[in-house]
C-alpha cells in the first residue's frame, strides 16, 4: 500500500481523521503543558525581583484593563538589534509573579519591559493623556481620564489574596494593609508612607501623576511603568560575561 493510499484513509473516513486529530493534539499539550509542572527548578532566582506594591499591581490592572498589551509587548528576544534598542534580554525571573505575563508578540507600539526610569513621570503623564504632545507621529489613543479617575482601592486585599494563592509571596500583613499601601506609595508626606516602606523598603515613594489631593489610575498606571525593568541589576551579568 502506497503512503497515498494510507493518507485517503483519513480522508475518506471522519471518524479516524478525527481519531487522529485528537492524538496530534493531546501530543501536542502534553509538550506544551508538561514544562510547567517543572516551572520553579527553571527559573532561576534573581536578586532584586519582588512582587508588586498594591499601587503597581493596581496600575498592571489598568494597563491590562486599556488593552495596552495589544499594542506593547514586555519581553526583549536575545537578539542584538533587539538589545541595542531596548537593553539586556528578559530574564524569566522578571515574570515569575505576573498573571497572566505580558510578554506579547505584536508590537504597535515599542516594547516596554526596560521603560523604568527611561522618562520622566511628567513626560508618561503628558504621553498618556495626549500622546501626540510628546510624540508627533504617535497612532496611540489618549487616556485623559485617568489623571480625572480616583483610583478604586476597595478589594486590593482580595486581589492579593488571589494573587497569593497561585504563589506570590504577599505577607498576611502585606494583604490586610493593601489599601493603605496604595495611599502610602502615593502620598510620601503621610504617615501611611513610612508604614509602607517598612513592608517594601525596595519600592519608590512619590506622587506619580503630580496631583498631592488624590491617588488616580494615572498614578497607578505610571507607578507600574516605572517599575518596568527596574528590578534587577543588569550590570551583576554583564560584569560576568567579561569574566568569561
Amino acid at each position: 500500500m502506497s503512503l497515498w493510499s494510507k493518507h485517503q484513509i483519513f480522508e475518506k473516513n471522519s471518524f479516524v481523521l478525527l481519531i487522529g486529530i485528537l492524538v496530534m493534539v493531546s501530543i501536542g499539550g502534553l509538550v506544551e503543558i508538561a514544562p510547567l509542572f517543572y516551572l520553579k527548578s527553571t527559573i532561576e532566582e534573581t536578586e532584586g525581583v519582588r512582587p508588586y506594591t498594591p499601587l503597581e499591581l493596581a496600575g498592571r490592572n489598568i494597563y491590562i484593563r486599556e488593552g495596552c498589551y495589544l499594542c506593547h509587548s514586555q519581553m526583549v528576544r536575545p537578539m542584538r538589534d533587539e538589545m541595542e534598542r531596548y537593553g539586556h534580554f528578559s530574564l524569566a525571573a522578571e515574570s515569575m509573579y505576573d498573571h497572566p505575563f505580558q510578554w506579547g508578540s505584536k508590537r504597535t507600539g515599542p516594547d516596554l519591559a526596560r521603560v523604568g526610569g527611561k522618562y520622566s513621570d511628567d513626560w508618561h503623564v503628558e504621553h498618556l493623556i495626549d500622546p501626540r504632545a510628546v510624540v508627533p507621529t504617535s497612532i496611540m489613543p489618549g487616556y485623559p481620564f485617568l489623571a480625572e479617575t480616583r483610583l478604586d482601592t476597595r478589594g486590593m486585599g482580595d486581589h492579593l489574596t488571589a494573587n497569593s494563592i497561585v504563589g506570590v509571596p504577599y505577607t498576611e500583613e502585606q494583604i490586610a494593609s493593601a489599601s493603605a499601601d496604595i495611599l502610602g506609595q502615593a502620598m510620601p508626606d503621610t504617615d501611611a508612607a513610612d508604614a509602607f516602606m517598612e513592608r517594601y523598603p525596595s519600592a519608590v515613594v512619590r506622587d506619580y501623576d503630580g496631583n498631592p489631593k488624590a491617588v488616580t489610575e494615572m498614578d497607578a498606571l505610571v507607578a507600574y511603568l516605572q517599575m518596568l525593568g527596574t528590578m534587577v541589576d543588569f550590570s551583576i551579568y554583564d560584569d560576568k560575561a567579561n569574566l568569561r
